[in-house]
């Protein structure tokens, strides 16, 4: 059975379909009540035992003995002039995270943090100003999507998942592991893999055990094309230089047509010149991938700047002429601290 170390009774939210099945043998009952239980706690978003009417009232009061649910609470929203929205949420211990939720033409892509701060120190990053706290629970982290989904008025429908918030979430290698299992299964979440997307800084040794273990759109943020460079904004370089950073994404094994993502933070005086770009394209030469060009979004008390627009587009052009998929990503939510490098989990508090 899960517990947490604080010794509160186990929280449903934790477990995956397998999990819950045994959990619910273990009560001497059919295994194919976790599967009721698990619709009821992510589809239904049922915070309470009581609503879960397919239970026999006996085994709802049991259920209370034996277990909780509980989630990220939202305390704050903001809203973007762009439609973006960022959500402050608290913990049970008292931390805050934020999530974001990013409208499309007909749905909402959803960036999730998978960590309360973040150890990884990119100098380009206002979450890895706040220092790391701890790694999220599976439940802390599919709780900011179902929180999100029943508790707006507006009826979110959200098709697309991001781990793109705060934290490394390859740092939290087991909880982000379990945490897809859950958003996967046909009957927690239903999202399909093909929806979800994990973003990683470069944690190489973990990026090949995920291609062991599960299939999924994997997001590399590169930033720089030789290692000097990277190392100045990214520590994690000095651990997991480019050869061998890229050794790991070459052995990652991206399904049918989808493509390995590396995104790459364009800092106006540091990585974003032509010549920046001709080296990107020679090193990733042998890459089967696309690239996510990022405009860097500006916070207080960052010493970067981001880069003029034809500087922008000379290093787009640079690429597509080398023949690289090439897209300039749309900074959605910068006016409200909610793009990309911009989350700290304090909205000011």
């Amino acid at each position: 059975m899960i517990k947490r170390a604080d010794n509160l009774l186990p929280n449903l939210l934790d477990f995956t379909l397998e999990e819950m099945e045994e959990f619910i043998s273990s009560q001497g009952k059919e295994k194919f009540r976790a599967r009721q239980i698990m619709k009821w706690l992510h589809q239904s978003g049922s915070l309470s035992f009581d609503d879960m009417t397919t239970l026999s009232r006996d085994f709802r009061a049991r259920l209370s003995e034996l277990a909780r649910i509980s989630r990220p609470q939202i305390v704050k929203m903001l809203t973007s002039t762009d439609g973006t929205k960022k959500a402050l949420l608290r913990l049970e211990d008292g931390l805050f995270i934020e999530s974001v939720l990013i409208p499309g033409k007909s749905h909402w892509t959803i960036c999730l943090s998978t960590q309360a701060g973040c150890a990884m120190d990119c100098k380009f990053c206002l979450t890895a100003s706040q220092g790391f706290k701890r790694n999220l629970l599976p439940s802390e982290i599919t709780g900011q999507l179902i929180a999100l989904k029943h508790e707006t008025p507006e009826g979110i429908d959200i098709k697309n998942i991001v781990m793109m918030g705060m934290g490394e979430p390859l740092a939290n290698y087991e909880n982000t592991i379990k945490t897809i299992n859950i958003l996967t299964c046909d009957f927690g979440l239903g999202i399909s893999n093909r929806k979800i997307t994990v973003s990683t800084c470069g944690l190489a040794p973990q990026i090949i055990q995920l291609g062991k273990d599960i299939c999924i759109n994997l997001a590399v943020s590169l930033n720089a094309a030789d290692d000097e460079t990277r190392s100045k904004i990214m520590p994690i370089n000095k651990r997991y230089p480019l050869e061998v950073l890229l050794d790991a994404c070459k052995k990652y094994p991206m399904p049918g047509r989808r493509l390995l993502t590396f995104e790459y933070i364009l800092i106006d005086g540091f990585n974003s010149s032509a010549r920046d770009a001709e080296k990107l394209a020679a090193l990733l030469k042998n890459q089967r991938c696309k690239l996510n060009l990022i405009v860097f979004n500006e916070f207080p008390g960052s010493p970067f700047k981001s880069p003029p627009q034809k500087d922008v587009e000379a290093f787009q052009h640079t690429l597509v002429n080398n023949h690289y998929t090439t897209m300039l990503r749309k900074s959605k939510g910068s006016d409200i601290l909610a793009a990309c490098g911009q989350l700290s989990g304090t909205f000011g508090i």
